[in-house]
């Protein structure tokens, strides 16, 4: 068989993996613009409790930035995951200053 007839796949929707490019290299918006919502999560990590930053509006180095900043003030490590900063351990106070002298409203939710 030839290389010629290979069968190629195509959707209405074209390629996909250009218009996730797309998103992630949206503007950021300032700080002063944003609220960061920090919440508790345990659910599917063995029960160990991770901070987590979420509605922020981004670019991904500018994210990755923030978790670096949040990480070194913690003392602990962290990521970014779909968009969302995740410190490992109770650290949302913490957050809430460091952020808040970055220029960000800052809201704690969950117990």
């Amino acid at each position: 068989m030839s290389n010629n007839n290979r069968t190629v796949w195509s959707s209405d929707s074209g390629d996909l993996r250009k218009k996730n490019q797309a998103i992630s290299q949206a503007k950021s918006l300032p700080a002063q613009q944003q609220t960061a919502y920090l919440h508790r999560e345990s659910g599917g990590r063995g029960g160990k409790i991770v901070s987590v930053v979420k509605n922020l509006v981004l670019t991904e180095d500018d994210l990755r930035a923030l978790a670096k900043t949040l990480k070194q003030e913690c003392g602990t490590g962290g990521t970014v995951k779909d968009g969302v900063i995740e410190i490992q351990g109770e650290h949302r106070q913490r957050m809430a200053e460091v952020l808040t002298r970055l220029g960000y409203k800052v809201k704690i939710a969950g117990g």
